[in-house]
């Protein structure tokens, strides 16, 4: 199972963070694995500075984009 966690402090969220979990929830119902990912949120990951933060299987990724999630999310299952 994939675990994903996605800051959602107030500056990870005003950043991107809330365009972002829009962007792993359709890409994990397009792929049909919504049921094998942990998907939790956060209220601060303490890297305010680089974000928006998000963390997958333990491993953070900071200045996500919508348009870097497919592939962080590709890699995270290709790994499993």
């Amino acid at each position: 199972m994939v675990s994903v966690t996605i800051c959602m402090g107030s500056s990870c969220f005003s950043r991107g963070n809330n365009r972002n979990l829009d962007a792993v929830r359709a890409w994990l119902t397009a792929q049909g694995r919504s049921a094998e990912v942990e998907l939790k949120g956060c209220r601060c990951g303490n890297a305010c500075g680089v974000g928006p933060n998000i963390w997958i299987n333990g491993t953070c990724h900071s200045g996500v984009t919508p348009e870097a999630v497919p592939e962080l999310l590709e890699k995270a299952f290709a790994q499993e």
